[in-house]
C-alpha cells in the first residue's frame, strides 16, 4: 500500500514536533524538588534523604483490611461535625516526604496559625499500621487540636525552541539552543481533628510558570521556578484553609 509523499512528510514532522515538545517532561515531589541530574551530566542528584510519601491511609487512619459495615458508615455520617480552626491556633504541620515542612510553608502558615513542625518521612516497622494514631497522639502532646498534612507534586517539561526563531549560545565549545521550561505545582491538603480523627481535604488551584533558560542556566532557572511556585501555592493553600475553617 502506498501513501502520498506529502502525508508521510507531514506525519514525520508532526511526530517530531510531539517528541520535541514533550522532551524533558518530569514529575517530582515538593519534598524532593532539587534540580535532577541530567544524562548530559548537568544538574545534581535529587535528595538522598527522600524516602517516599505518606499515604492518605497512613494519615487518615483508614484500615484497608478492616471489615466495613453499613452501620459504621451511618454512624460516621450521623456523628460528623464541621471542622473549625480559629486563628492563632496551634497546628501540627506535616509535609509528606519531608523531615520538616518547607520554610515557605512555615512562613505562610505563621501569618494565621502557630505551626508545630513534625516529620512527614514515612516510617517502616510495626507502628506503620497505626501511623495515624501515632500522629494524632504526637499532636495532642504538643497541644495541637488540629493537624495539617499536605502533599504536592511539581510537573515540568521543556519546550525546545528549535521550531521557532532560535538563538544559539556557545557553551564550552558547543552550540546549545534556548529552551522554555513549563512548570506546574499541585497541592493536596488534609486537616485532621486530633480528638476525633475526623478530617477534611481540599486542593488549591494549580499554579503554572514558564521561564527561558540556556543549558548553562537551567539548574538556576529550574530552582527559581520551584521557589516561585511553592511560594504562590503555599500562600494560597493557607488562605483557603483560613477562609474555609476559621468560622
Amino acid at each position: 500500500m502506498r501513501f502520498p509523499q506529502g502525508s508521510l512528510v507531514r506525519g514525520a514532522v508532526t511526530g517530531l514536533c510531539l517528541l520535541v515538545l514533550l522532551s524533558g517532561c518530569a514529575t517530582r515531589s515538593i519534598s524532593d524538588s532539587g534540580y535532577p541530574a541530567q544524562s548530559s551530566g548537568y544538574g545534581r542528584p535529587m535528595s538522598t534523604q527522600y524516602r517516599g510519601e505518606l499515604t492518605e491511609f497512613n494519615v487518615l487512619g483508614i484500615d484497608q483490611d478492616a471489615v466495613v459495615s453499613d452501620e459504621a458508615i451511618r454512624t460516621a455520617l450521623a456523628t460528623r461535625q464541621r471542622l473549625t480552626l480559629p486563628r492563632n491556633s496551634a497546628v501540627m504541620l506535616v509535609q509528606s516526604g519531608a523531615l520538616i515542612p518547607d520554610e515557605a510553608m512555615v512562613k505562610a502558615f505563621s501569618q494565621y496559625y502557630q505551626p508545630i513542625a513534625f516529620s512527614g518521612v514515612p516510617e517502616e516497622g510495626k507502628g506503620k499500621a497505626n501511623y495515624a494514631g501515632h500522629l494524632r497522639l504526637a499532636a495532642a502532646r504538643s497541644g495541637s487540636e488540629k493537624m495539617m498534612v499536605y502533599w504536592g507534586i511539581l510537573e515540568s517539561g521543556r519546550e525546545n525552541m528549535s521550531t521557532k526563531v532560535v538563538s544559539w549560545f556557545p557553551i564550552l565549545g558547543a552550540l546549545v539552543p534556548d529552551e522554555n521550561q513549563h512548570m506546574r505545582i499541585r497541592l493536596k491538603v488534609a486537616l485532621v481533628d486530633v480528638r476525633t480523627g475526623q478530617w477534611e481535604m481540599f486542593s488549591p488551584e494549580p499554579f503554572e510558570d514558564v521561564d527561558f533558560s540556556s543549558r548553562g542556566s537551567r539548574a538556576a532557572v529550574d530552582q527559581a521556578q520551584v521557589a516561585l511556585l511553592k511560594n504562590k501555592a503555599y500562600g494560597e493553600a493557607v488562605k483557603q484553609l483560613f477562609y474555609k475553617f476559621s468560622n
